[in-house]
């Protein structure tokens, strides 16, 4: 019998469903792990945006980990929504203690609207402690220009270079996300590792129940690579999920803002309204 991995989502809360850990249980789920979460901020928010935040006690979110790790195998780790310079090293250090042979960082940085969401010291953090520690990192545009320190990219033709530098952080490959691009109406991704850089290209969908896509996504690469796939088909079949999950996102009827996508799209798929 084929082993089922259990995957660990270190990240925020979403009441509402559509992101953070609980799109994180969903996506991994979905995607054929047990799916285990320690949350590191509660969220009041729903599909028209946040309201507010409350940050869990550093020393409690160690606390959770080491709960995990004492009694449960680990097969991968996803890490999104830190919040603070201290639950960053906090984590960190939770890493580097625990080993697992497979680390997803989801660099949460930068709302929708364009606005910082950490402290430039909270990014530094990241930058120099977590990146380093990464089997894979998937900053959309504006989050790898925050990590790179340089001004965002607005072309697809320079998605390889900036992925390739992304790299020179520590992270043994990045994924670099172009849905944020403007130059065309695809929505292409560069996967970048030392042997090179793969383009997978991505057709947008009009919908506006997109909401936790970036979660779901590195969520589902977590579970893909604990199950043995290599980087390239990790992405490819990553993508190939969520892609349904928001082709079906409409089949779903959740707030009145931005939606969620529809996690479970391949085994309920229930037919349209």
């Amino acid at each position: 019998m084929a082993r089922i991995p259990n995957v660990l989502s270190i990240a925020g809360s979403d009441p509402s469903g559509g992101a953070g850990i609980q799109a994180d249980l969903k996506s991994m789920s979905a995607n054929g792990a047990y799916a285990m979460a320690a949350i590191t901020a509660l969220t009041a928010q729903n599909t028209q945006g946040v309201s507010g935040v409350e940050s869990v006690a550093p020393a409690f979110i160690a606390a959770q980990i080491d709960a995990i790790f004492d009694d449960i195998r680990v097969d991968a780790v996803k890490i999104g929504m830190l919040g603070t310079a201290e639950i960053a090293r906090i984590v960190a250090r939770a890493i580097e203690r625990h080993a697992p042979a497979i680390v997803v960082l989801d660099p949460v940085m930068i709302a929708k609207g364009g606005n910082p969401l950490i402290t430039d010291e909270t990014v530094e953090v990241i930058r120099t402690d977590l990146v380093p520690l990464s089997t894979m990192i998937t900053p959309n545009i504006p989050e790898a220009a925050v990590l790179l320190t340089e001004a965002p990219i607005r072309e697809s033709r320079r998605m390889e270079a900036a992925a390739t530098r992304l790299l020179a952080l520590g992270c043994r490959s990045a994924l670099l996300k172009g849905g944020h691009l403007e130059d065309g109406e695809g929505s292409p991704d560069v996967l970048a590792r030392p042997d090179g850089t793969h383009r997978f290209e991505g057709t947008r969908i009009a919908t506006k129940n997109t909401h936790g896509t970036g979660c779901s996504l590195s969520s589902a690469l977590a579970v893909q690579l604990a199950l043995g796939f290599d980087a390239v088909e990790a992405v490819s079949r990553a993508k190939a999920y969520v892609s349904g999950a928001i082709a079906a996102a409409d089949q779903l009827e959740v707030g009145s803002g931005h939606g969620p996508t529809h996690h479970f799209h391949a085994i309920n798929p229930f037919p349209p309204l």
